[in-house]
């Protein structure tokens, strides 16, 4: 999204419109992210050094189950692979608006797979998680065909992405929360994870108030009392220490900056490797929600790298 408008502002702005449904508010805020988005990318062209594959299926659910994969033309056997989980308040996104952001981080060396997934409020939790999933299932399965190594894989997302990327490393990490969601983890490696502006304790938002866009991502009849809905949306509570290391990112500017410092406090207090990083000034407005999509900013670059540099690591 353009760096100079609020994310978060949006989102409240539609979210407290009176007379219109929920859909249409959805519909609304689709409208002015992808202008904003678009107006972002409009000066980028795909590097001339990249041998990209589109358009793979890895799932039954048509559009909304496509993956694209980067990675630079010299590279022709199996390497360290970046399973992006784009961001979008759970009812936005797709491959195409996260494209350019995917190839830089494949320029960097890894086999990057930026996929889709299934959007509420047309696709209700955990349709998200399954989609997380199936894609990690098809790597498991067809790794070798594209460059990927199944043994270094890295998840990062962004905004409500990060929440996905957060939830479903829970779940990959823990089996007793597994068995909750009913589908098979496949037998792959998560190295580390790259947790970007992004929101952490869905369970806290909803039970004070705060949920906005999130009923549109569970679903505006859940019972959020009810024992199944509460146990499956606790992340936090079902972090264990195999959890994967994290690299922990916000922005001076983020409406979401508040949930990065608890959750970095979580992961040392249960022993996970973690690291936290806060970029740009409480002045720069451009440095706000997600910059780092933006690959106009140095900044975005700046901090690409240090995330890539912290994979590095553990890969």
């Amino acid at each position: 999204m353009a760096q100079n408008k609020n994310k978060g502002q949006i989102v409240e702005i539609c979210m407290k419109e009176d007379g219109k449904s929920l859909q249409e508010k959805v519909n609304e805020l689709r409208s002015k992210w992808s202008f904003y988005d678009k107006k972002r990318d409009e000066n980028l062209t795909v590097p001339e050094n990249m041998a990209n594959l589109y358009d793979i299926s890895y799932g039954p659910h048509g559009e909304s189950n496509l993956l694209d994969i980067y990675k630079t033309s010299d590279v022709s056997s199996p390497q360290a692979t970046i399973l992006s989980i784009h961001g979008g308040a759970w009812v936005y996104g797709s491959k195409e608006v996260y494209k350019f952001y995917c190839m830089s981080l494949a320029l960097r060396g890894f086999t990057v797979v930026n996929f889709n997934y299934r959007l509420a409020p047309e696709n209700l939790f955990p349709a998200a998680l399954e989609d997380i999933n199936q894609a990690l299932t098809f790597i498991e399965k067809h790794a070798g065909e594209y460059c990927i190594d199944k043994e270094k894989l890295v998840l990062v997302g962004d905004s409500a992405g990060a929440q996905l990327t957060s939830h479903y490393a829970a779940i990959f990490t823990n089996p007793a929360f597994a068995k909750l969601y009913g589908f098979t983890v496949p037998n792959i490696k998560i190295k580390a994870l790259g947790l970007n502006c992004g929101i952490y304790s869905p369970k806290a938002r909803l039970e004070n108030g705060m949920a906005d866009i999130f009923w549109a991502y569970v679903g505006e009849k859940t019972d959020i009392n009810s024992r199944e809905f509460s146990e499956k949306i606790d992340v936090l509570s079902n972090i264990t220490p195999n959890f994967p290391p994290a690299f922990v990112m916000s922005s001076h500017r983020d409406f979401l900056l508040p949930q990065a410092r608890p959750m970095y406090d979580l992961l040392k207090s249960k022993g996970i490797v973690a690291v936290i990083k806060i970029y740009g000034a409480p002045n720069r407005k451009d440095i706000a929600h997600v910059f780092h999509v933006n690959m106009n900013l140095p900044e975005a670059r700046e901090c690409n790298d240090d995330e890539c540099n912290f994979f590095r690591k553990f890969i």
